[in-house]
């Protein structure tokens, strides 16, 4: 984790009126960064932020930020749902004036050009706005590279995937391809599906998958909420945890969340790759001040952070930083 930024004082007294447009409040990854956002604005004060979600539906995103147009806010930080859904949107507050900020993911200019795939040869971020994000396939590949050497020959593994288009979601997919299953063609998917980064929905697609009677050796999921959901629908059945609490499967996710750490702790989740909340969050204040006083322009911002590996060799280390920031209590369980 990274400490707040030091407290910017306003020239003469100017305020400036900041949106996030989070992606959706029921995702633990957007609702750390919403928290995050709200903790970092508050070291600023000449930024007055305003959160909102769009639940995970490309409608609701397209309300909130046709709002953020109205509203005439100074600035925009969005962190778009399905890249392609939102990239219009994106473009009308640019062209309304509004700087903008696309965080997790970046909104590329091939999102709004309905390019996709082998098409998208051009990964330029969308033209007129500003990036502070993570590399999704550098996230992915923490896990995947671990995995071509845990995962049993000829083993049955599930895929739990992203929202469809979310590129976040999409090259996290991709990376697994690259660096485990060209390595691993023994490996079958047994099941694959989207679970919309929701731990619900796939707890519900692993209760259907191991009522198929294949045992299945590995979870590999785009982020941790959907690994714990699906950990959660084999953690009572002896064919996946025994009754010491050894588990008979291995466990992938990414994003590095106080929920993911404590699973890498009692021995559930194998691996996960921190993608750091607080420091995208601190980045985009720090940026987003930049930007409104003048001090550069909204295209030159272009950041990533970076993600390192979580396992039970240095697991502790990550769990003591959320004690300290409240995320985990003292007792060692999530925070209410």
């Amino acid at each position: 984790m990274v400490a707040a930024p030091m407290a910017v004082h306003a020239d003469e007294g100017e305020t400036y009126d900041v949106c996030f447009v989070a992606r959706a409040s029921a995702d633990t990854f957007a609702a750390w960064l919403t928290d995050s956002m709200q903790k970092a604005a508050a070291e600023y004060d000449n930024i007055n932020l305003t959160c909102v979600s769009g639940e995970a539906d490309d409608n609701e995103m397209a309300t909130q930020l046709e709002n953020c147009i109205t509203k005439e806010y100074d600035l925009v930080i969005v962190q778009s749902n399905n890249n392609a859904a939102q990239a219009p949107y994106v473009k009308e507050l640019v062209d309304a004036g509004i700087p903008v900020i696309t965080t997790n993911p970046t909104t590329h200019q091939c999102d709004l050009d309905g390019e996709t795939g082998d098409e998208a040869v051009d990964n330029a971020v969308l033209a007129g706005t500003g990036t502070v994000d993570a590399d999704p396939v550098e996230q992915a590949s923490r896990g995947a590279l671990r995995a071509v050497e845990e995962v049993p020959e000829n083993a049955n593994v599930v895929v739990l995937r992203g929202p469809s288009g979310n590129y976040h979601a999409e090259k996290r997919r991709e990376a697994w391809d690259t660096y485990f299953f060209s390595e691993r063609p023994d490996v079958k998917i047994l099941y694959e599906d989207y679970a919309n980064w929701n731990n619900d929905e796939a707890l519900a697609l692993m209760e259907t998958w191991v009522q198929g009677g294949t045992h299945i050796d590995a979870i590999i999921s785009m982020n941790d909420n959907m690994a714990a959901g699906a950990i959660e629908a084999i953690r009572n059945n002896t064919d996946y945890v025994a009754e010491d609490g050894t588990p008979n499967f291995l466990a992938y996710g990414v994003d590095g969340t106080a929920q993911g750490c404590l699973l890498i702790k009692e021995g559930l989740l194998t691996a996960t790759a921190l993608q750091n909340a607080e420091e995208i969050a601190n980045l985009n204040m720090e940026y987003a001040e930049k930007v409104l006083t003048g001090e550069m322009d909204v295209t030159e911002v272009n950041d990533f952070v970076e993600a390192p590996e979580i396992n039970a060799e240095n697991v502790d280390e990550y769990i003591q930083i959320y004690i300290e920031n409240g995320e985990i209590a003292a007792d060692g369980t999530l925070a209410e």
